[in-house]
């Protein structure tokens, strides 16, 4: 009987695979994971949002104080931060794009048998896992996904975080002076002293103001007859 009792395993028992994780369940995991990270890219970008209604104020209040550098500094920051807004948005179409794709999957399961290769998950999630944000979630889930077959194999370079290329001075200053242009135009008549050389003038023209002056002393004038003439009527 004790011989029996211990018995040793068969070498299927100590050594046999184990069972494969179900499709079903896996999409339902990538899925949840997948709006998970959509929610904080949501939180994200409304930051960021906030943060840069801070700084168009401050810029507005420096036009009037006529400190052309400071506008210029914080105009940078509204360039940045737009395009940080504007890469999440990117990566959150991503992320949908990604979800509807295993949803279907999901649906298609018991006519299919198992889960498909997908082109339009592989495109996505290069761009996905390339992402500081999302780089970590998502490299474990393109493995994932590459053991259940959606995806192929993706290039070392793809899995690695690669910084975008810095834009061109010219063009950052194309942007910087768009913003500036954009936020003092209200601005202009209360910074007189705000030029700015070899870029965009938040200055009024000189024929301007001098039609302005005119046009003032126009209207002192016709208030001084009208007062001229009430005086004679009386």
């Amino acid at each position: 009987m004790s011989l029996q009792r211990n018995r040793p395993r068969t070498a299927m028992g100590l050594f046999g695979k184990s069972k494969p994780p179900d499709p079903k369940l896996q999409c339902q995991e990538w899925c949840k994971k997948i709006r998970k990270e959509g929610y904080a890219m949501e939180r994200q970008i409304n930051g960021i949002k906030r943060e840069e209604q801070k700084v168009t104020r401050s810029i507005k209040d420096a036009a009037k104080r006529g400190d052309k550098d400071v506008c210029r500094v914080l105009a940078k920051e509204v360039v940045a931060s737009r395009k940080a807004v504007k890469r999440l948005y990117t990566a959150k179409a991503n992320l949908s794009s990604v979800e509807l794709q295993i949803r279907q999957q999901a649906s298609q399961l018991r006519v299919a048998g198992s889960l498909q290769q997908s082109t339009e998950v592989m495109k996505a999630m290069q761009q996905l896992v390339k992402l500081p944000e999302l780089q970590k979630t998502m490299a474990d889930m393109s493995k994932e996904m590459m053991k259940a077959g959606i995806i192929e194999e993706m290039m070392e370079d793809a899995m690695e975080n690669l910084e975008e290329e810095e834009e061109l001075e010219d063009d950052v200053q194309a942007e910087v002076d768009k913003i500036l242009t954009e936020l003092t135009t209200d601005k202009i008549k209360a910074a007189p002293k705000l030029p700015e050389a070899g870029s965009v003038d938040l200055v009024e023209p000189p024929e301007e103001v001098e039609e302005e002056e005119k046009e003032d002393e126009a209207e002192e004038e016709i208030e001084e007859m009208q007062s001229r003439l009430q005086a004679l009527r009386s």
